[in-house]
């Protein structure tokens, strides 16, 4: 990503490695998570991949046990072995859960604040 593309972006993806699963009707895949943040996830691609872009999924990512985020996501960009998704749908427990997991990456409660800020405006660049 180019400094200018990093400057634009509210939202600080954040390296995160833990159980995370896709589902779509009664299709599941097991993946592995690239990153996450309050706008969505990258993952890398699951063998066996056969998701309908037209139609949304349901996001899991396991933060311990029993600390779970859950999402409805589409699927918004593919490049090469990744899958972007953005997130559509939210409950307040799993945003509480990706909230605490960002503010202690960040580490900047400030840039917290912006990208939340950003978050109630649907503003979603």
């Amino acid at each position: 990503m180019s400094e200018t593309e990093n400057e634009r972006r509210r939202f600080q993806r954040i390296d995160f490695d833990a159980p995370a699963e896709i589902v779509q009707g009664e299709r599941r895949w097991a993946v592995e998570l690239h990153d996450v943040s309050l706008k969505g996830l990258l993952i890398k691609r699951p063998q066996q991949w056969h998701g309908n872009p037209n139609h949304p999924f349901n996001a899991s990512i396991q933060l311990a046990d029993d600390a779970c985020v859950q999402m409805e996501v589409v699927l918004t960009r593919t490049h090469g072995d990744l899958l972007g998704f953005v997130c559509r749908h939210i409950d307040l427990d799993s945003i509480s859960h990706l909230r605490r997991l960002v503010e202690l990456n960040l580490g900047d409660e400030a840039l917290l604040e912006r990208e939340l800020a950003a978050l109630g405006d649907g503003d979603w660049v």
